[in-house]
C-alpha cells in the first residue's frame, strides 16, 4: 500500500485538515472580493483653477482691507478647544488686514444655535462694516448636528440679507475633531470674506 502511494507521489504533498481547508477557501474569497471592490476616491473639498472675470466688462470688486473699518467677532464657545483656535486665527488676520484692536468687538455666545441672534443684534447697531461668524459643529451620535448646522447657516444668512450688513461664515460642520483641527485656517477665510464684502458695499455707497 505504501508504494502505491509513494508511486504516485501522494506522500510528497500531505493533504490539510478539512477545517484548515475550509479557512484558506474563505481567505482567498475575501482576497476576491476585496481585489474586486471599487477604490472609493477621496473627495475634493475645492474645485481647482483661479476665477477671472473676462475683459471688456465693468467690475465691481473688493479687497479684504481693513483700514478705518470696525468688525465684531461673534464666537460660539461650545468645542471651546477648537473655537478658541479660531478665535485667535480669525484675530491674526483682522491683524494683518489692519485692523486696529480698539476697533474690534468680541461677542462670546454659548453655541453655534445662538450665533445668529446675536450676528443680526450686532449688524442693527450699523457700528460695523461685517460680522465673523465663528462656531464648532462636530457629528455625533444624535441628530443635533444637522439641525444645529442647518440653523445656523440659515440664520446667519438671514441677519445679512436683513440688515444689508455682511455676515461672513466661519462655523466648521466635520464629521471629527481632526477634522475641524485641519479646517481652524477658516476662520481667515471669513474675515477676508467679510472684509471683501464690506469693501464692495462702501464702494456701492459711494457710487450713489
Amino acid at each position: 500500500m505504501s508504494d502505491r502511494i509513494e508511486e504516485h507521489g501522494l506522500d510528497s504533498q500531505p493533504v490539510p485538515p478539512l477545517e484548515d481547508r475550509a479557512f484558506d477557501e474563505a481567505d482567498e474569497a475575501d482576497e476576491a472580493e476585496a481585489a474586486a471592490a471599487p477604490v472609493e476616491e477621496e473627495r475634493a473639498e475645492h474645485a481647482p483653477g483661479r476665477f477671472e472675470v473676462p475683459p471688456g466688462y465693468q467690475v465691481l470688486a473688493g479687497m479684504p482691507n481693513g483700514e478705518r473699518r470696525s468688525v465684531a467677532v461673534v464666537v460660539a464657545k461650545f468645542n471651546g478647544e477648537i473655537t478658541q483656535r479660531l478665535l485667535q486665527r480669525a484675530l491674526d488676520e483682522l491683524d494683518a488686514a489692519q485692523v486696529s484692536r480698539d476697533a474690534v468687538t468680541i461677542v462670546p455666545v454659548p453655541g453655534a444655535f445662538e450665533l445668529p441672534l446675536a450676528a443680526i443684534a450686532l449688524a442693527k447697531t450699523r457700528r460695523y462694516a461685517c460680522i465673523v461668524a465663528l462656531g464648532c459643529v462636530i457629528r455625533g451620535d444624535t441628530p443635533h448636528f444637522d439641525l444645529v448646522a442647518g440653523e445656523a447657516a440659515s440664520g446667519l444668512q438671514l441677519a445679512a440679507i436683513e440688515t444689508g450688513v455682511p455676515v461672513s461664515f466661519g462655523v466648521l460642520t466635520t464629521e471629527t475633531f481632526e477634522q475641524a483641527e485641519d479646517r481652524i485656517d477658516r476662520a481667515a477665510e471669513a474675515v477676508r470674506g467679510g472684509l471683501e464684502m464690506a469693501d464692495v458695499f462702501s464702494q456701492l455707497r459711494a457710487a450713489r
